[in-house]
């Protein structure tokens, strides 16, 4: 009897895999798997992403296929270049690669065109004369009533096609005329009434350049992409399942030779998180986080900047495994993840957060001694290229400790220090607890203890037990440096949709000079470490030579927050003045004397005060701007450190090409809301570009923002009534349509539209 499948891993099972096991063994597709990833390049990508990733990409590994990456690019004003190198990006850096496999959907107008020709011929598709609002208004009908046909349904193959080709050659205006699908008005699937296949847009493609004025919509266009490169199983999550019948027509109408055939499974939806593209823009266009890989969002460069390892998003995807159902997953289990991946490849070592001064009284003045302090655990062996020798760790007479490992009058089952106490300092000696030193206000400033030098390395020759150890550094030997705290983005487990920002975590980044241990002086930007006791850490692509940033990736688990929270209340008499170890500490950023004189002449918040401190080319900036206008210099501030300063890293460059005047040229455009806060950080970059004055582009591409309530009511109805299943849906419930549905009237708008007054609409429109 073989023993081969008892010991080996059993091979992932789920309705997908199972199916495609199943068209393998039946020798269906020639017994080929043929899968896609086909992303729209108008965001970054994120945790959700990358579950569809590790299956498409997953699955067709597994079964010997391959994998397509496409760019879904048919909505020109929405796309752009940056956006496909981030995602190019950030698939790579999960591990998957798509070989000579890239592909576009631009890469074919030319054959949407051709069959959007052949629909007409066939009589299967006309040109309407009808504008969006007044199809979806007087035409589609509801779900209750049957639509009615358009008054230009009936034209000729001949006219049609006289004027689809006018269409192409630019002759008409956007929204005069459309191309239709010619399928049934009375159709019980909304979708399914004379959809629109091909629009007019005079816009710029990022890659066609002005060779088109139409494009086709996303639903004509993906399909048809997925017959002409063979994908023989189109994967994607349960949204588009409402367009699976349009996507089947799409392919019988048009008489393409391949049929792929689409299923479903459900996205990822995860706890004190958002993963709408629309509101992850809508936090880097509001300024509430710093770009699309902050660490606290959930985007995949996000959670790199934070430390996240590419294998324990994998095994996190692994974990939460393919199903149909939708669910959510506790973000809890992500951390675990990661926590497990880190633990194996991050070398121990010191800081201390909130230091509290320690004065050793009975350690000799001036004397210094070393301990070998190795960076793994006995027993461990260090990953391949890890820092594998011990470092030296020096103690002096005064040391610090976290000021969380202290208190006054702790309750039972309290094993730091106190008084009378005695706790072991890693590696070092132990040490009691003899006095406490207050200031005038009555504020701990001082621990004083005596240490036992027969106790060299923690261990007592005795035998005798110390149930504490804390970790610490060396006050005369310590560095300092700047660590990042991070939290959860989203303070409740589901954002509220009528009004989520008010569900942002306030702490949700705390940062704090840190003293830590020597050996970390001297670190390279995407090094990995554990801070005994803390959490893991990632040295932050900020870091200079001589300053490392530090960004802390998880906390570990705290003993100690389950034996405070299961205690009971000790007697008011002994009750200590400390709370146990919040999640994420407080302290505020400490700036240098410099930074502070910046900070309080000008009332800037200290992250501006620092960064305007240490790039020389915005502080020039800044000081330049405040000779012509002093009244905007918060608002200059707050673009120079999150726009301008992100432009200069994403273009690799250290100096910009304007000057003052055309920043605050800039800035008051923004400010008077003549251009909204996307329209401004396109305007600044074709200022990088182009060196052109902000005014000066604004009035070439018409820029405006449209922040009228009578404007926009025509747009949010118009949406309304195009998506009266989207619409039925989220009044039955179903909560999660209407970030979709904001969407779709800032795409009507062109991006102009503005995203509150936008939301606010919708929300009376929707009861």
């Amino acid at each position: 009897m073989s023993h081969e499948s008892k010991d080996a891993p059993a091979a992932p099972s789920d309705f997908i895999r199972d199916m495609i096991r199943a068209d393998v063994g039946a020798g269906k597709h020639g017994g080929k798997v043929v899968t896609r990833f086909p992303p729209e390049p108008n965001g970054w990508l994120h945790i959700g992403h990358a579950k569809a990733i590790c299956i498409d990409f997953g699955v067709a590994r597994e079964f010997g296929g391959r994998c397509h990456l496409r760019m879904d690019d048919t909505n020109p004003t929405a796309e752009d270049i940056s956006y496909v190198e981030a995602i190019q990006r950030d698939v790579k850096w999960l591990g998957f690669d798509w070989a000579e496999h890239m592909y576009y959907a631009s890469d074919y107008y030319e054959r949407f065109y051709e069959l959007g020709e052949k629909l007409i011929t066939k009589g299967r598709a006309y040109v309407c004369d009808l504008s969006d609002e007044d199809f979806s208004k007087h035409y589609r009908g509801t779900i209750t009533e049957a639509g009615k046909e358009s008054p230009y349904r009936a034209r000729t193959a001949e006219e049609n096609l006289d004027l689809f080709r006018r269409m192409r050659k630019g002759e008409f205006k956007d929204g005069e005329k459309v191309l239709r699908a010619k399928i049934d008005m009375t159709s019980p699937y909304m979708k399914m009434r004379d959809p629109p296949l091909v629009r007019i847009k005079h816009a710029h493609h990022y890659r066609t350049g002005d060779t088109w004025c139409i494009y086709p919509l996303y639903d004509f266009a993906h399909c048809l992409s997925d017959s002409f490169e063979g994908i023989t199983h189109s994967l994607c999550t349960t949204e588009f399942e409402s367009a699976r019948e349009l996507y089947d027509w799409v392919i019988r109408a048009t008489e393409v030779p391949h049929v792929p055939r689409q299923t479903e499974f459900a996205r990822l939806n995860l706890t004190y998180t958002v993963m709408s593209k629309r509101r992850l823009l809508q936090l880097v266009e509001g300024k509430l986080v710093h770009g699309w890989d902050d660490p606290r969002m959930p985007t995949l460069a996000g959670l790199r900047r934070r430390g996240y390892t590419p294998e324990a998003i994998r095994e996190f995807c692994a974990k939460i495994g393919v199903a149909k159902n939708l669910s959510t997953v506790d973000m809890a289990l992500l951390e675990h993840t990661v926590r497990e991946d880190l633990d194996v490849r991050s070398p121990r070592v010191m800081a201390v957060l909130k230091p509290l001064k320690v004065l050793i009284e009975s350690y000799p003045e001036g004397s210094v001694e070393e301990f070998d302090a190795p960076y793994w655990p006995r027993g461990t062996t260090p990953p391949a290229g890890a820092k594998a020798n011990a470092r030296k760790l020096p103690f002096s007479r005064v040391v610090y400790i976290e000021r969380d490992d202290f208190m006054e009058n702790p309750p039972k089952g309290y094993y730091r220090l106190a008084p009378g106490k005695r706790v072991r300092l890693r590696h070092a000696y132990i040490v009691t607890c003899t006095a406490v030193v207050k200031d005038e206000k009555g504020e701990i400033v001082e621990i004083v203890c005596t240490h036992d030098s027969a106790t060299r390395g923690g261990t007592a020759p005795s035998g005798e037990r110390v149930e504490g150890t804390i970790h610490w550094v060396s006050a005369a030997h310590a560095k300092d440096v700047e660590v990042r705290l991070y939290d959860r983005l989203i303070s409740t487990e589901s954002a509220a949709d009528d009004d989520w920002l008010a569900s942002l975590n306030p702490t949700s980044l705390t940062v704090t000079r840190a003293k830590a241990e020597p050996s970390l002086s001297e670190v390279t930007a995407g090094e990995r470490f554990q801070f005994e006791r803390l959490g893991f850490f990632y040295v932050d692509p900020d870091s200079k030579t001589g300053a490392p940033v530090f960004n802390r990736t998880v906390a570990l688990k705290d003993g100690w927050q389950k034996v405070a929270q299961a205690a009971p209340e000790a007697p008011k008499s002994a009750k200590p003045k400390e709370v146990s170890a919040p999640k994420a500490p407080s302290a505020p950023i400490e700036l240098s004397p410099e930074q502070k004189a910046l900070a309080d002449a000008h009332g800037l918040s200290a992250d501006e005060a620092r960064v305007l401190s240490q790039e020389a080319a915005l502080r020039a900036l800044f000081d330049a701007a405040l000779t012509f206008d002093a009244t905007k210099k918060k608002a200059v501030a707050g673009m120079l450190v999150n726009d301008v300063l992100g432009e200069m890293r994403s273009r690799k460059v250290d100096t910009v090409t304007f000057d003052a005047r055309a920043l605050l040229e800039l800035v008051s455009l923004v400010g008077d809301a003549t251009i909204s806060t996307k329209q401004g950080k396109d305007v600044l970059g074709e200022m990088f570009s182009t060196g052109k004055s902000a005014k000066a582009i604004v009035e070439t591409k018409g820029l405006k923002q449209i922040a009228n309530a009578s404007a926009l009511e025509p747009l949010v109805e118009q949406v309304l009534s195009e998506n009266a299943d989207a619409a039925a849906r989220y009044k039955a419930g179903n909560a999660n349509v209407f970030g979709a549905l904001v969407g779709m009237v800032l795409k009507k708008s062109k991006g102009q539209a503005n995203p509150k007054m936008v939301t606010d609409l919708l929300k009376q429109k929707l009861g």
